[in-house]
C-alpha cells in the first residue's frame, strides 16, 4: 500500500539519506551516496524492493504511529506508538555523521506497559533488485552482494532469524529498556569498520546537530520553519564537497500516473543564488563559501561546456537510463536513474552563476584570484550566444524556444559585470562592453518577450503562454518593482497559472511546450516567488496570507516536496526538495524585512 509522500521523513548524515514512513519502515536508502544505488527502494516499488520495518508485532501493513517529530534543533526523527493494550515505545531514528562507514540507527525504548515489537528488515542492492547473500557471524548478520557490504547487529542481542529472504527481530518492553538496532555498510573488498556506540552516537548527534542550528542569525517572524528548512538544505549538502542536491529522491512524479519522473539527486546550478542568499542572510557563511567553492570547482573549463547541472562531486556525465523492475512510486512509471537534462542547452544558468558570485563577493566572502577570470570566459560566451533559443529553467524537452526567463538571465549577467567593475575599477574587464549587451538584451526583451495587450510577459518570444519564472523579474533588478509591466505580469501570473491560490510553473493544457504528455501540480518554488513578488509590488498582507497558505502544505514534521495537488490535498514530486525549502528561507526573511520596514515606519 502506497504511503503518500508527505508520510516521510527524512533521516541523514550529510553524504546520503534515507526517508522513514509513518508506518515505521524505511522505504529510500543509498548507500554509501545521495545518488548510489538504493538498497531500500520500496518507495519506488514494494516491500520485495526493500525496506526495514519497526512497528508492533502483528500490526497490519499501513497501521501508523502515533506521533512523531524531529527532536529540537536536529534531524533525530522520535516516533510514538500506542497499542490497544495500553502499551507504548518511541522509535528513534537517526544517522550520525560518519567516520569510516555510513551507519542507519534505530533506537527503540519502551514507555508504559508491556509492548512486543518487531524489526522486518529486507535488503535489496542496486535498486531493489539484488537480494544478498545473508550470513551469521559473532551474533551479528553480515549481507553481501557484489560491491556491497551491509552488518546488522542489536544491543543487546535480541531473538533474530531469516524468513522470506528477510531478517525478522522480535522483543518484549518493559518502560525504560531499550535495544538499539545498527545497519553499517561498506564496500564488500573491504575489512568491516569499527562498531559505533548507538547511544554514544545519538548523544553526538544532537549536539552536532544543536550546536550548527544555534548558529542561525535569523531572529525574525517563522524562525521556527526557517531553521527546518534550514536543516534540510544542510541535509541535503554532500560535506566534503559543500555541493547540494535538489532531492534525496529519484522519480517521485508530478502527477500520479504519469511519466514526469525525473532523477534529483544533483546539483543545479538555476539553485545557486538563492541558495546563496538564504545561507548568508541566516549566518551559515562556511556553508555559504563551500557551495561557492563547490560551483567554482565544477563549472571550471570552457564556457562552452558549462552544464545545467552535475554531480554531488562536481561530475560531468550523469547519464539516464530506466529500471524496469520497478513499478514506480503508486504505479507512476518509468523510474529513471540519472538526468538527460545535464546536456541541454540552459542559458539562463550563466546569469545564475555569474549573480550567485557577486552575491558572494558583495556579501564579503573572501575573493578567489581565479573566480574573476572564470567569469569573463562565461561572459565572453554569452555574448556571443545569447540570441539563441535553448531549452530554458524547466529543462522543456521539447522543440528549443527563445524563453523570457533565459533573455532576463542573460541581462543579470552583463549587469552584475557591469557592477562589479564599477564597484572594483581594478578588475580586468571593459565596463562599456557590458553595457552595451545589458542594453541590447534589455531591448530584446522588453521588444520580444512584452505582451502590450495582456500588460505581461509572455513565456517565450511569441508565445501567449506565461511562465512563473517571470516573477523573478523585479528581483533580479531587470525592472523596478513598481513598474506597470511587473505589476500586469504579477497579477497575469496569479489569474493564469493560479492553483487554488497556489502557482503553476506554466500551463501543461493543449499542445504541451515541454514535449511530454499529463500535467502537474502547483510548484512551491513559484508560490513562494509570488509571495516574494506581492511584497515587493506593495501586497505585504496578501503575500502573508499565501505564505502561511503554503506553510499549510508542509508536512507533520515539517518538509515540502516539489509539487503541491490542491485538489487531493497531497505532495507531489521528489522529496523534500531544496528548491521548496530554499524558497520558504527566502520568502520568510522578505517577509520579516517588510515588517521591520512597517514597524520603523509606524515608529515615525
Amino acid at each position: 500500500m502506497t504511503q503518500p509522500i508527505e508520510d516521510y521523513a527524512l533521516i541523514g548524515d550529510l553524504m546520503t539519506s534515507g526517508l522513514v514512513g509513518r508506518d515505521g519502515s524505511i522505504d529510500w536508502l543509498c548507500l554509501p551516496r545521495f545518488d548510489s544505488a538504493a538498497c531500500f527502494a520500496a518507495l519506488l516499488g514494494d516491500e520485495e524492493n526493500g525496506h526495514w520495518r519497526i512497528a508492533p508485532a502483528g500490526a497490519p501493513e499501513g497501521e501508523r504511529c502515533t506521533r512523531r517529530a524531529y527532536a529540537d534543533g536536529s534531524l533525530v526523527l522520535e516516533s510514538y506508538w500506542e497499542t490497544p493494550d495500553g502499551g507504548a515505545f518511541k522509535v528513534t531514528d537517526f544517522m550520525p555523521q560518519r567516520d569510516a562507514a555510513p551507519d542507519v540507527m534505530r533506537i527503540v525504548e519502551g514507555i508504559s506497559g508491556e509492548v512486543t515489537v518487531r524489526s522486518t528488515l529486507r535488503l535489496r542492492f542496486d535498486y531493489g533488485n539484488v537480494v544478498p547473500w545473508v550470513r551469521r557471524r559473532d551474533g551479528e548478520r553480515v549481507a553481501i552482494a557484489g560491491p556491497d557490504s551491509v552488518w546488522f547487529r542489536s544491543e543487546p542481542h535480541v531473538h533474530t532469524w531469516g524468513e522470506d529472504n528477510s531478517t525478522r527481530s522480535e522483543f518484549t518492553l518493559t518502560p525504560g529498556q531499550r535495544v538499539a538496532f545498527v545497519l553499517t555498510w561498506h564496500p564488500s573488498h573491504e575489512p568491516r569498520p569499527e562498531p559505533v556506540e548507538p547511544y554514544e552516537a545519538l548523544e553526538h548527534c544532537l549536539a552536532d546537530w544543536r550546536d550548527w542550528t544555534a548558529q542561525c542569525t535569523y531572529q525574525g517572524p517563522y524562525r521556527e520553519a526557517v531553521i527546518r528548512s534550514l536543516i534540510t538544505l544542510k541535509a541535503l549538502t554532500y560535506a566534503p564537497t559543500g555541493g547540494i542536491a535538489a532531492a534525496s529522491t529519484t522519480s517521485l512524479p508530478e502527477e500520479i500516473g504519469g511519466v514526469r519522473n525525473w532523477d534529483y539527486r544533483y546539483c543545479w546550478l538555476r539553485d545557486s543564488t538563492l541558495t546563496l542568499a538564504s545561507m548568508l542572510a541566516t549566518g551559515y557563511l562556511e556553508e555559504a563559501r563551500a557551495w561557492r567553492e563547490w560551483l567554482l570547482r565544477a563549472i571550471a573549463g570552457d564556457p562552452a561546456d558549462l552544464q545545467i547541472m552535475y554531480g554531488i562531486a562536481g561530475e560531468r556525465r550523469i547519464p539516464e537510463f530506466e529500471v524496469p523492475w520497478l513499478r514506480g512510486y503508486a504505479g507512476s512509471a518509468p523510474v529513471r536513474i540519472g538526468n538527460a537534462a545535464v546536456n541541454q542547452l540552459q542559458l539562463d544558468v550563466y546569469g545564475e552563476v555569474l549573480d550567485a558570485l557577486h552575491l558572494g563577493r558583495s556579501s564579503g566572502l573572501p575573493a578567489e584570484k581565479h573566480s574573476w577570470r572564470i567569469q569573463l570566459a562565461l561572459l565572453d560566451f554569452l555574448e556571443r550566444n545569447w540570441q539563441r533559443p535553448d531549452e530554458g529553467l524547466w529543462e522543456v524537452r521539447g522543440p528549443r524556444r527563445h524563453f523570457v526567463h533565459s533573455k532576463v538571465m542573460a541581462w543579470v549577467a552583463a549587469d552584475r559585470a557591469v557592477r562589479t567593475l564599477e564597484r572594483d575599477p581594478s578588475l580586468e574587464g571593459d565596463v562599456e562592453r557590458w553595457r552595451t549587451m545589458r542594453k541590447e538584451v534589455h531591448r530584446d526583451v522588453c521588444e520580444n518577450g512584452y505582451d502590450p495587450r495582456r500588460n505581461t510577459f509572455t513565456q517565450y518570444y511569441g508565445s501567449e503562454e506565461l511562465d512563473a519564472a517571470t516573477l523573478l523579474i523585479p528581483r533580479v533588478g531587470f525592472l523596478p518593482p513598481d513598474d506597470p509591466r511587473v505589476i500586469g505580469t504579477v497579477d497575469a501570473v496569479r489569474a493564469e497559472l493560479g492553483s487554488s491560490g497556489l502557482v503553476r510553473r506554466y500551463s501543461t493544457e493543449g499542445p504541451p511546450v515541454d514535449g511530454l504528455p499529463g500535467g502537474e501540480g502547483a510548484f512551491l518554488a513559484c508560490s513562494f516567488w509570488l509571495a516574494d513578488a506581492l511584497v515587493l509590488t506593495g501586497r505585504p498582507e496578501e503575500a502573508r496570507a499565501l505564505f502561511d497558505r503554503l506553510l499549510a502544505v508542509r508536512n507533520d514534521v515539517g518538509l515540502l516536496a516539489e509539487e503541491y495537488d490542491p485538489v487531493a490535498g497531497r505532495q507531489l514530486g521528489n522529496f523534500p526538495q531544496a528548491f521548496s525549502h530554499i524558497g520558504l528561507v527566502n520568502t520568510a526573511l522578505t517577509l520579516g524585512l517588510c515588517e521591520q520596514i512597517e514597524a520603523e515606519a509606524r515608529a515615525d
